[in-house]
């Protein structure tokens, strides 16, 4: 290797092509395992606390002025599962929620994206799965540059930026109306993601509203 002057630094890795074998060597400037596991755990985030929830009865009242709201009611059609993406706000602390549903349940649960905010608009996607939904995340997770590992360095540092504050699980928002809040763990994206996947036959009409405190 005296033919190859290249500059290296603590945790630097060199890639050399071997005119001989086609073999590609990796040479390391003082990179041990342990400083791999140590820059992934700095990588990943903090735990996040789990949310209050409660319920209430009034649920005619709650239809009554959620209805008369924009955007305040949906369709939630069968098959589908709707996100719900609430950037954290600059003057609130905590976020709360609220919905309701005719006639049948819902799955329902809330996510986190640490990621920059860059508007603080509210806005829904709606896709036929969530098995979709992890099929596309893979497709945008490809399309990034190799961060770290080399060939998995990418879709670790993507899914990084997710955690889980509430695991999606059918609520009955036909008999009470479903609240909760969560305090703002950092900068970021809610996810509420109203789930009607397992429905094959029946769509749920979903009232729900979304707002912060201080």
């Amino acid at each position: 290797l005296t033919n190859y002057h290249v500059p290296q630094g603590v945790g630097d890795i060199v890639m050399i092509q071997s005119d001989h074998t086609g073999a590609v060597d990796i040479l390391s400037a003082e990179l041990e395992t342990a400083d791999l596991l140590g820059e992934q755990r700095k990588a990943q985030p903090p735990p996040l606390a789990a949310p209050t929830m409660w319920t209430t009865e009034k649920m005619k009242e709650f239809k009554a002025k959620i209805g008369k709201e924009r955007n305040g009611r949906m369709v939630v059609k069968r098959g589908e599962v709707v996100t719900v993406r609430v950037p954290t706000h600059p003057d609130g602390k905590c976020i709360c929620w609220e919905f309701a549903t005719d006639d049948y349940d819902i799955g329902f649960g809330v996510y986190f994206d640490w990621t920059t905010v860059t508007s603080t608009a509210i806005t829904v996607q709606v896709s036929e799965s969530s098995d979709e939904e992890d099929e596309e995340e893979d497709e945008e997770i490809e399309g990034l540059s190799p961060v770290g590992d080399v060939e998995r360095g990418s879709r670790s540092s993507l899914r990084n930026r997710y955690g889980e504050i509430m695991p999606v699980y059918r609520r009955n928002s036909h008999r009470e109306v479903q609240a909760g809040s969560h305090q703002y763990p950092g900068e970021g994206i809610y996810l509420l993601k109203f789930d009607n996947s397992y429905s094959l036959l029946r769509n749920k009409t979903l009232f729900f509203h979304v707002y912060y405190t201080s």
